[in-house]
């Protein structure tokens, strides 16, 4: 008959063999692994057969199996190195839950008690470019939907406030791209109409450029919504050349994540 013998070493082990033929030990080269030997003994059955090698290697397999286990310390720097496949969590990026909406803050901007426009109730912005920012604004409004201020293109030309203005005035010949007279233009480079939660929104992308800016422009985006009697606007915006150096995944995932409660 077959019969198993398991004992749990803390120390190397090598693997011997003996020449007699009813027995065979077998261990293992691992520190801190279960360790077990399988006799074979020639004992007759009733049937007339005697007990397989190949059944007692089976029952040696199966018990080691059962006594191996992954040691805590080996747990902890498989968590650590994410070798067991854990989530990784989004670190770029913070919740921000206001009054009556919420957003996704890029974790390295900072709160900044500047403000620019009427009614707003939020803004953080880079912390080595106050140019690269995000701002919520409430105001109150009549209208019941977006929608009830016309189309985006619309719409912008109510709130082109949130464009900023241009430092200088006065007449300038056409230098640097711009009309004769003007020191500031904007284009809009995109616009969308989503519904969220059953909100209809507005999004606007559109880059500005000031005769007297230093960053060749900005890339402004906005959205906007209604909801109970009030307008909210999310806007976020970078300097070009920082939107092309890594600033416009920052600047989009702000935006994007807008919604209102």
């Amino acid at each position: 008959m077959a019969s198993t013998a398991c004992f749990l070493h803390h120390h190397a082990l090598t693997t011997t063999s003996r020449s007699s033929s009813s027995q065979r030990q077998v261990a293992n080269i691992k520190p801190n692994q279960l360790v077990c030997w399988a006799q074979k003994q020639a004992v007759q059955e009733d049937d007339g057969s005697l007990v397989s090698r190949r059944l007692a290697l089976t029952v040696l397999i199966g018990a080691a199996a059962v006594g191996s286990k992954v040691s805590p310390a080996d747990a902890a720097y498989g968590e650590a190195a994410n070798v067991f496949g854990k989530p990784k969590t989004n670190t770029d990026f913070s919740p921000y839950n206001g009054d009556g909406y919420k957003l996704s803050i890029p974790s390295k901007w900072n709160p900044s008690k500047e403000v620019e426009y009427p009614g707003q109730v939020l803004r953080f912005e880079d912390n080595f470019d106050s140019t690269t920012n995000v701002a919520v604004m409430v105001t109150p409004t009549d209208k019941k939907s977006i929608t009830d201020f016309g189309s985006p293109e619309e719409f912008l030309s109510k709130v082109d406030y949130l464009l900023g203005k241009q430092v200088y005035s006065g007449l300038t010949d056409s230098e640097g791209g711009f009309d004769s007279n003007a020191v500031a233009t904007a284009n809009i480079l995109e616009t969308s109409t989503p519904v969220v939660g059953g909100k209809q929104y507005y999004f606007l992308s559109v880059l500005t450029r000031t005769a007297d800016g230093d960053e060749g422009g900005k890339h402004q985006l906005i959205t906007a919504t209604v909801n109970g009697g009030k307008l909210y606007i999310c806007k976020a915006q970078a300097g070009d050349k920082r939107w092309f150096k890594g600033a416009r995944k920052f600047v989009e995932s702000a935006t994007s994540s807008f919604s209102v409660a």
